[in-house]
């Protein structure tokens, strides 16, 4: 485990216990994606906020601002924190760590379906019903189209990947093939 994702484990898990105490865990989850995907998604505001000419309660201000009441101040103040200790860059992989670790809670498991065309609302529910079966946790899906497989489905949770796609099957016949070849 990199240090990073060590550091961010241990935010995430100070985060959820307050809030499992307040009953936050699912709000404190979408909070969270909001600041990340934010931050994510425009590169001037992470700009400013790795900038050094720019003062650390600048930085917390304008957050501030910009989110205003769409964060609790659990969440605020764990950003804040992390800001304070030059740690800003983190913030995805704490919302990562979070989920993991709201979900192992929770028994509830996030699962990423890659296919090459979307899932329809009926085979993401289907998906989710036979993972949810064999794993005896909630699945989430999250569905990601990826036309380079051709067909079929991959689908990734935690570090567990399942690759059912036609490009998986043929990658691994081209390797039997090229053994047997030797």
């Amino acid at each position: 485990m990199s240090r990073g994702t060590v550091v961010a484990r241990r935010y995430a898990k100070a985060l959820f216990q307050i809030v499992r105490d307040q009953g936050l865990v699912a709000e404190t989850e979408t909070q969270l994606k909001l600041i990340a995907d934010v931050l994510e998604g425009n590169a001037e505001i992470r700009a400013f906020l790795v900038a050094p000419n720019i003062t650390m309660a600048q930085k917390q201000q304008a957050l501030r601002e910009a989110f205003g009441d769409k964060v609790s101040p659990v969440v605020m103040n764990m950003v804040n924190l992390l800001i304070e200790r030059g740690r800003e860059s983190h913030l995805s992989a704490v919302l990562d760590a979070y989920l993991q670790i709201a979900g192992e809670a929770l028994g509830r498991i996030d699962a990423q379906v890659m296919t090459p065309t979307p899932l329809g609302e009926d085979e993401q529910a289907k998906l989710a019903a036979k993972f949810s079966e064999w794993l005896g946790k909630e699945v989430r899906i999250t569905n990601v189209v990826k036309p380079e497989l051709l067909g079929g489905v991959t689908v990734r949770i935690g570090d567990t990947l399942y690759d059912g796609s036609l490009r998986g099957k043929l990658d691994r016949l081209e390797k039997m093939l090229q053994t047997t070849a030797v």
